[in-house]
């Protein structure tokens, strides 16, 4: 126990010897008692190690260890005492204790300081391949061509769970409300006729839809295994990729036309769609923007009832890191 002692006394004294380019000392002297208030603090290696010093007591965290040094004065001799202090009490008052600028706040390395890269707001555009992964459709399903330029989608993922296995990698999962617009390149619509069979709409003689989409409602799951790869002192490199699950929560069609004024025909309906889906998403990004796409390996219709097609879509993300 005496050698510990001598070795953390001795480490609090030659550390801001050491590092005394790196130490910031602001001496006051108190005007009601006439003494000197000696403070001192250091953070080395992204708070790894970290010393704070006062008049009276000097604190050293190593890792995720920390250990408070007091001199107590027992009469007219001063005896030096030793104690573990409580890491989480330590970085709930990081300030108090280490009163440095924002960057040089020291953190404790630790799975449980994993944050992902999921909660925000997405906006991609939507398009779908073929059973040939292919974006030409074939003859016969040439209704369901779209504008690229105007099916978009707006994503807002509401919830986020992170899952740390160390502190920059972990598993992210959560909850997102899609929404997803199919943009119509031809004069038509959907309809979906007798057995749940979806077949292309076409206006009436002489009218031209000036607008024509299908739209998608759904809530989704992912899971997914984020690497955080650090490119300077306080920025990070994120990529991820994994699973995720989606349930249709609603859809219609709309068309826009003028036929003695602007005419608006939205219809209600399911358009046999299927109601549960499934594909790969992934993202890349700097900090809080990511590049991301996702990919359904789940037709967008059900089997049999319409164009065996599988969604995509592939966008920018702004997500929410605390």
């Amino acid at each position: 126990m005496k050698r510990f002692i001598l070795i953390i006394t001795t480490a609090a004294i030659l550390i801001p010897a050491i590092a005394q380019e790196d130490t910031t000392r602001v001496s006051a002297r108190s005007k009601s008692s006439g003494e000197t208030t000696l403070n001192s603090s250091l953070s080395v290696g992204d708070g790894i190690l970290a010393y704070q010093e006062t008049s009276d007591s000097r604190k050293i965290r190593i890792g995720n260890r920390g250990y408070e040094i007091l001199e107590v004065l027992e009469g007219d001799r001063t005896r030096m005492s030793v104690k573990k202090y409580d890491v989480e009490d330590e970085i709930n008052n990081v300030s108090e204790a280490f009163p440095q600028d924002e960057k040089s706040k020291p953190k404790v390395p630790g799975r449980r300081w994993f944050r992902g890269h999921w909660a925000g707001l997405e906006i991609g555009f939507n398009n779908y391949l073929t059973a040939e992964q292919s974006m030409v459709l074939p003859v016969e399903d040439e209704f369901m061509t779209l504008n690229s330029g105007k099916s978009k989608s707006v994503n807002i993922n509401f919830a986020q769970i992170n899952m740390g296995l160390t502190r920059r990698i972990g598993l992210v999962s959560g909850l997102g409300f899609h929404m997803n617009n199919y943009f119509f390149e031809g004069n038509n619509s959907l309809s979906k006729v007798a057995g749940g069979m979806i077949e292309p709409l076409y206006p009436a003689e002489g009218i031209i839809f000036d607008k024509s989409k299908i739209a998608t409602r759904y809530i989704t799951l992912p899971l997914m295994l984020e690497v955080q790869i650090p490119v300077n002192y306080y920025k990070r490199l994120n990529i991820a990729a994994g699973g995720i699950g989606a349930l249709k929560l609603g859809s219609h069609t709309k068309t826009v036309y003028y036929n003695n004024g602007k005419q608006k025909v939205k219809d209600q309906g399911d358009f046999s769609l299927n109601m549960l889906r499934y594909g790969l998403t992934a993202r890349v990004g700097y900090e809080m923007i990511q590049l991301y796409g996702t990919y359904y390996m789940t037709p967008l219709f059900k089997t049999g009832r319409g164009p065996e097609l599988y969604p995509f879509e592939i966008g920018v993300s702004f997500t929410i890191n605390d």
